[in-house]
């Protein structure tokens, strides 16, 4: 009985009895489920942290304060917050944009988290501005010095909390409703970088037509995009399939994956997997 009171008094001054403040490893799994159970309810509480993972209270503090050095979260009284609602507040007027952020947003987060967990350590990757491939950004693991290659200002924005990441902004001419940078100085800014991935967002995908968008600077950067990379893997949810949006990104056989939400039908993705491309369904 004496040493249960001793081991409940050790874990309510931050000390465990299993050591698991002291160890690296147990600490990066518990930062890596934090950051899991604050990407699917935005929210986290340190006496429910502390229950499930089985810590002392002082521990996860000391784990959210890592976090939010990190600029993974913000605390908060009790816990922690994403720090993306923070982010997206200035721009919640530009309805272009935040339409297309509801829009489907919980398929684009499952897309995004399983991209996100194919980037390997010391990877180089880029994005196509979009929805879709700013979740990709958001599922990016901890410390594996990753460098992303970005034409979108919110992106870098966000990203620049993140001191684990490499982040380098393509030049070029602000398309602001999309906080996009295009044009020949961008396309100009990528002809040195080798891309090992890049992540493809659309308007539209079809198996005759490939992979489109409605703006043409746009569209022309994302083909130099996927031009300058060795993987290409588009991340496209069930509403873009068998639309044309006018201007070609790239071929579906310029593609390695896809990843879609599991609202994408069988009949839907059979043209894809005809002409090998892997098909991702989440």
């Amino acid at each position: 009985m004496s040493r249960n009171r001793g081991d409940r008094k050790a874990a309510d001054l931050g000390a465990s009895p299993a050591g698991e403040v002291d160890n690296p490893d147990k600490q990066k799994v518990r930062l890596s489920a934090i950051l899991k159970a604050l990407q699917q309810s935005g929210s986290v509480s340190v006496e429910n942290l502390s229950r499930d993972l089985e810590v002392s209270l002082v521990t996860i503090r000391r784990d959210l304060d890592s976090l939010e050095k990190q600029g993974l979260l913000r605390r908060t009284h009790g816990g922690a917050v994403s720090i993306e609602p923070l982010f997206y507040e200035p721009f919640r007027n530009d309805r272009s944009f935040q339409a297309q952020v509801e829009r489907f947003a919980e398929e684009k987060r499952r897309i995004g988290r399983a991209a996100a967990a194919l980037v390997q350590n010391g990877e180089i990757i880029s994005l196509t501005p979009g929805t879709t491939t700013t979740e990709v950004i958001r599922g990016l693991p901890l410390n594996h010095n990753i460098s992303v290659v970005t034409s979108t200002v919110n992106v870098a924005m966000e990203l620049s909390k993140r001191k684990d990441l490499d982040v380098f902004v393509t030049g070029g001419h602000l398309r602001g409703d999309w906080f996009s940078l295009v044009g020949p100085a961008a396309a100009q800014s990528l002809s040195s970088v080798l891309v090992r991935t890049v992540f493809l967002g659309a308007d539209g995908i079809d198996p005759k037509w490939g992979l489109s968008c409605y703006n043409p600077d746009e569209a022309q950067l994302n083909s130099t995009m996927v031009k300058h990379a060795q993987r290409k893997i588009a991340v496209i949810d069930h509403s873009k399939f068998g639309v044309v949006a006018g201007w070609q990104i790239c071929q579906i056989a310029d593609l390695d994956i896809l990843i879609t939400d599991t609202g994408a039908s069988d009949e839907m993705i059979a043209p894809f997997e005809r002409a090998q491309v892997k098909v991702m369904r989440v």
